[in-house]
């Protein structure tokens, strides 16, 4: 229900944001348009803070200059939509903001337009606020006036802009690949279309365009790149949503360093943007060393705190009931831990999946543990020897009481890694604004599923594995490593990549390998299959994370915060409220009907 009289625009065109106005500008007549801020009567005079994305410019309302401005800004209130024209002049002594770019000027208002009113919002549009992420998520379209948000997603389109000039001078090409496919299911469960002209039949979202890029390959396209949306359904985090961006790069006859290498200065670009300086190249690690050191294929390397294996005397293993190997970490001037705290390090170890724990801290004094009544002090000393301990220092060790398989040691290496970073916040190890690149490469072909009794693709099916290790994939596929690579940020995976296979008789047998049949993996990839018989170049590539690399140059911890209309953590968008229910006659059109879970 409109209350105010409402103004025209009419032709009146802004001649500058709210957040441009300097002392420069004094004296010349402005028309600034917005919203309002803050409404401040002190009677004889109105103020309002007109805001735009720019910042906030002081607006005076005197009577003494135009009676019909100071009435109608009587009538305004928050977020009101204005239109005003004035003069520019320098704040007197003493009345300067120091807080807002535009504090020494203010506009004296010969013109005051009310182009629309606006309800009070159900929260403030401030940067810091204590809202509910259901309600900021519910008005999203009042959340994203907010300063915050508004650089976040300005930054969002100028990381596309230097994305897509960045690659358009290394020889790529935009090319778009479709929405709408057929189901592969590898992975991720897929979004589900139903056809309306083919009863029973449906396309399905793509996970990735990983084989239309390679097809693109096939095709010719040697450099091919997109800012593709891809879709996953499956259960969410912080850094994921069901709809997210890639940054999806694929080139012919590739170098692994060459494309690490364009990569990394496109990075470096990005970074430019909230003026971080990238130091190139950036580390290489092989998986096998990220996950002895560090519990992780994804690890943050930026503070120190590195497990390292080691071994118990063979009948003393047996006094403690461990299995080897044994992970130890030497944690530096932390002998002062309470018992307490080492309570809660051992439950939050067993909940990961490790079943023994032990400790040792080193004193000037003495070396305590309770391994002295096993092992006896002379082993523990040479334990905590082994793993370089000062006084000062506590030595943590961790170990699974029996280990047969690939997958237990996985385990405990999993439960390592997150321990680590557990004692790392807990210690305040982490710091903010320091920023360590990593490339994790030489992963496993395959992981053992010990529940199905087969393998399954560690990065996806089309990977290609060494050339060395192509003897291996019918003799010991456990054993070959792929051509695959990740980038990692600070303990974030941003990036995933490798190079294809590009040989038919090859990408038969990984399938053979994962345990699809000729007419399976004809069922599902035949077109794919077909097109390898046509001279296939060897080809490879990396999809980029946008979502996570915009919200860790932004300082965000959750995508969300980057992404304009996105979804809650449960799937679900509050504001248009969906998913939502459809009419009858559409599911009969579709030839669908529901069915009771």
């Amino acid at each position: 229900m409109v209350i105010v009289k409402l103004d025209l625009l009419g032709d009146r065109q802004r001649t500058h944001y709210c957040g441009e106005l300097r002392k420069e500008h004094a004296g010349k007549t402005v028309f600034l348009a917005g919203w309002v801020d803050v409404r401040r009567d002190l009677g004889n005079l109105i103020f309002l803070d007109l805001r735009d994305h720019t910042g906030r410019t002081q607006i005076v309302c005197n009577p003494a200059i135009s009676a019909a401005v100071h009435d109608r800004a009587d009538e305004v209130r928050g977020e009101y939509v204005v239109g005003v024209e004035g003069e520019v002049v320098v704040r007197g002594p003493g009345t300067v903001n120091p807080t807002l770019a535009t504090g020494e000027v203010e506009v004296m208002a010969h013109t005051l337009l009310v182009l629309n009113e606006a309800k009070t919002p159900p929260f403030p549009i401030e940067d810091e606020i204590k809202t509910s992420e259901e309600t900021r998520l519910r008005y999203r379209y009042l959340d994203l006036r907010r300063g915050r948000m508004q650089r976040n997603l300005r930054l969002r389109h100028r990381s596309s802009q230097v994305v897509r000039a960045h690659l358009s001078e290394h020889g790529f090409q935009e090319i778009e690949t479709p929405f709408m496919t057929r189901s592969t299911p590898e992975g991720a469960r897929d979004y589900l279309v139903p056809s309306r002209l083919h009863h029973g039949q449906f396309y399905a979202l793509p996970q990735s365009p990983q084989l239309f890029k390679q097809l693109l390959m096939i095709a010719g396209f040697d450099r091919y790149y997109q800012i593709v949306r891809c879709f996953r359904d499956e259960d969410l985090r912080a850094d994921r949503q069901p709809e997210f961006t890639q940054v999806d790069i694929e080139m012919a006859f590739p170098q692994r360093e060459v494309l690490f290498d364009i990569i990394e200065r496109l990075v470096e670009k990005l970074f430019a943007l909230v003026d971080v300086k990238v130091e190139r190249p950036f580390r290489r690690m092989p998986y096998d060393e990220a996950m002895e050191k560090y519990g992780s294929d994804k690890p943050h390397t930026g503070f120190g705190l590195e497990w390292k294996r080691i071994s118990l005397a063979a009948d003393d293993a047996g006094k403690v009931r461990v299995a080897e190997p044994i992970k130890g970490l030497r944690v530096p001037g932390w002998s002062g831990a309470s018992r307490s705290q080492l309570d809660k390090l051992q439950e939050t170890a067993k909940s990961l999946g490790a079943d023994w724990f032990s400790y040792i801290k080193v004193t000037d004094a003495d070396t305590q543990s309770p391994l002295v009544k096993p092992l006896g002090k002379p082993a523990v000393e040479a334990l905590a020897a082994s793993m370089e301990a000062q006084p000062g220092d506590l030595v943590l060790l961790l170990g699974l009481k029996s280990a047969t398989s690939i997958s237990a040691f996985r385990m405990l290496d999993n439960a390592s890694g997150e321990l680590r970073l557990d004692i790392a916040r807990k210690l305040e190890l982490i710091k903010p604004g320091t920023w360590n690149f990593l490339w994790v490469v030489d992963f496993p072909m395959f992981d053992y599923d010990e529940k199905e009794k087969r393998f399954a693709a560690m990065h996806h099916p089309f990977t290609s594995p060494r050339e060395e290790d192509l003897e291996k994939l019918e003799s010991d596929p456990g054993s070959v490593k792929a051509r695959a690579y990740d980038l990692v940020l600070n303990g974030s995976e941003i990036g995933g990549g490798s190079i294809r296979i590009h040989r038919q008789d090859v990408q038969r047998q990984v399938f053979k390998v994962l345990g699809l049949s000729e007419e399976k993996a004809r069922e599902r990839f035949g077109f794919f299959l077909d097109a390898l018989e046509y001279g296939t170049p060897p080809h490879g590539g990396i999809a980029l994370g946008h979502d996570r690399i915009i919200a860790l140059m932004a300082g965000e911890a959750s995508i969300r915060e980057v992404i304009a209309f996105p979804k809650t953590a449960s799937a679900i968008d509050m504001m248009c409220e969906s998913p939502a229910g459809v009419e009858q006659e559409q599911l009969d059109e579709l030839g669908l009907s529901i069915k009771e879970v």
